[in-house]
């Protein structure tokens, strides 16, 4: 074993007690959500049940402000079960297993468009998607990654005339291919991109765009469990682009650099 200078040995000793800090940290965040999320479940379900009954026994001799309430009840506890639910994806994806498999992307998502075009009925969105060709890694966490961020696209360009959602690659010789999904919409200040990522974080009010503030901690984990990186560029008023790449995976294989073009870029 080679003799390390003393401030070598420091620094590295430094490097690995980071590092074993945060991982304790992240087991921990992993268990209290897991643990929280199924605590929150039972009396969440006795107050929609309560609700119900109050609506179904009691409905014509509730007055309309008593009937506005209740609905604001079932409304609340509807973001509350969608909270929990991302909480138990956020947690599981910190144990779960990679099953790392080629993956046609352009497959993947088409399927993926295709389940969240429900929410966006009547709008005028223009979507496109550019081949994006096959990848290795794992199918269900990378479609996970796919929904959340279409479907934020989807949200943020609401209040556009068309909405534009681009779905794209852009790839270099000796280098993992970089995938985008792009937006017209709201878009973020830059000076706040640190907070993108982060549980719970939220760059526009609840009253403005709903969500849970989870989805991109769940997408930049799963990217993460690949051995890939993202991150995001944005003009206020003028839409976003978030990137991403499959980096090394368990298996050896570089996910993101099969069936590639050189200096192309699709949209």
């Amino acid at each position: 074993m080679p003799a390390w200078p003393d401030s070598e040995r420091r620094e590295r000793q430094l490097v690995q007690l980071r590092t074993d800090e945060l991982t304790a940290v992240n087991k921990d965040l992993e268990a209290f959500s897991y643990s929280v999320s199924h605590d929150l479940r039972a009396p969440l379900r006795a107050v929609q049940g309560y609700v119900t009954i109050l609506e179904e026994d009691f409905g014509e001799r509730l007055g309309a402000e008593v009937r506005r309430l209740l609905g604001v009840i079932q409304d609340r506890t509807r973001r509350m079960e969608q909270l929990i639910d991302d909480l138990l994806v956020f947690a599981r994806l910190g144990r779960q297993r990679l099953a790392v498999t080629p993956v046609q992307l352009d497959d993947l998502v088409k399927q993926t468009l295709d389940e969240c075009r429900s929410t966006c009925e009547g709008r005028p969105i223009a979507f496109t998607v550019g081949r994006l060709g096959t990848a290795q890694a794992d199918p269900a966490m990378v479609k996970q990654v796919l929904a959340n961020l279409l479907s934020n696209a989807i949200k943020f360009t609401r209040n556009r005339n068309p909405a534009v959602v681009e779905v794209g690659c852009r790839t270099e010789a000796d280098s993992p291919t970089v995938y985008f999904v792009r937006d017209n919409g709201a878009g973020f200040d830059m000076h706040h991109a640190d907070k993108l990522f982060g549980v719970f974080q939220r760059l526009h009010s609840a009253n403005e765009y709903e969500g849970t503030g989870v989805g991109l901690a769940i997408v930049q984990r799963v990217i993460e469990r690949h051995g890939g990186q993202v991150w995001a560029d944005s003009t206020p008023g003028e839409g976003a682009t978030f990137h991403f790449t499959l980096g090394a995976s368990p298996d050896g294989h570089a996910p993101g650099r099969l069936e590639r073009q050189p200096h192309k870029e699709n949209a």
